[in-house]
């Protein structure tokens, strides 16, 4: 699944030398399924949230007066400690350079960059609040990979209505420009369309249905063009849903169809690497005549 290669690159070091000091790492960073590689997984986690903590306790004013130096001192910490363990990871997989650009690899270093950033731009700290999306490794952890294959299909169908998306936006954006010069036009400076670009955003703001207010026509006229532009807009709204949705549908269909049957019982099996049914323990490669 292009999805799977997307997310990771995590190939051990040389799976051939069980030995050696970097498969030996690989097993503890990346071995979800061993004692060490759990417990490492864990104590990530701790470290995670507790450093998503400090950086939300370290934005509110009080605090920061009270604590600023401790919180300080707590972020280093952490970002010490991250950074040891991105160059941990780098060093235990077999193509660090294809690790770095994967999912993964790119929110790690995200996770790091931001304190060292805040020397060069002061509010930068504050993104490592990114830290946040590694708790996704948590679902390999809590036997939770369902969710990660459900969001594979879901940015498959992303991926597979890529074009159609692609119309639909520059539909809407031709929209909005029309409408918005039809208004500006109508309406005219006295009423706030002082310009077409900011008549576009106000058509922009109506068609999304967000509706900020800040503009509004006063002409029947103008008025009547805003009526059909919100009615409109709920319209639209339904298309990226049902492209998506349809494409979403089909990849559903696919995955239902690659499962196996049980020769025995007919029972699905989800798992393409099980060698038995798990409901009424027939070999799933044999035969429905055999026992």
């Amino acid at each position: 699944m292009k999805f799977k290669h997307i997310f990771d690159h995590s190939e051990a070091y040389d799976a051939r030398q069980p030995n050696h000091w970097r498969t030996a790492l690989h097993t503890v960073i990346f071995g979800t399924d061993t004692r060490a590689g759990r417990r490492f997984d864990l104590l990530l986690l701790y470290l995670i949230i507790a450093s998503v903590v400090v950086v939300l306790i370290d934005s509110v004013h009080e605090f920061r007066s009270a604590f600023g130096t401790y919180l300080i001192i707590a972020e280093w910490v952490f970002t010490v400690l991250f950074t040891f363990e991105y160059v941990a990871r780098l060093l235990s997989v077999k193509r660090p350079l294809r690790y770095v650009f994967s999912f993964f690899g790119l929110v790690d270093l995200l996770a790091i960059l931001p304190t060292f950033l805040s020397f060069m731009l002061p509010g930068a700290m504050s993104l490592t609040t990114i830290r946040i999306l590694r708790v996704i490794r948590v679902f390999r952890i809590l036997k939770l990979g369902a969710f990660l294959q459900e969001a594979g299909i879901l940015t498959n169908a992303l991926y597979a209505s890529r074009r159609k998306i692609t119309v639909f936006l520059t539909t809407v954006l031709a929209l909005v420009v029309i409408l918005g010069s039809m208004m500006y036009v109508i309406e005219g400076r006295e009423a706030g369309f002082t310009s077409i670009p900011r008549s576009i955003y106000w058509a922009i703001v109506t068609l999304t249905t967000v509706g900020y207010g800040d503009i509004a026509p006063q002409t029947p006229l103008g008025q009547t063009l805003a009526a059909f532009i919100m009615i409109l807009g709920y319209s639209i709204l339904a298309v990226p849903t049902g492209i998506v949705s349809s494409e979403m549908a089909k990849a559903d269909y696919k995955q239902q169809k690659a499962l196996r049957n049980c020769p025995r019982c007919t029972y699905p099996s989800e798992d393409r690497n099980a060698l038995f049914c798990s409901r009424c323990g027939a070999e799933l490669n044999q035969s429905p005549s055999q026992p």
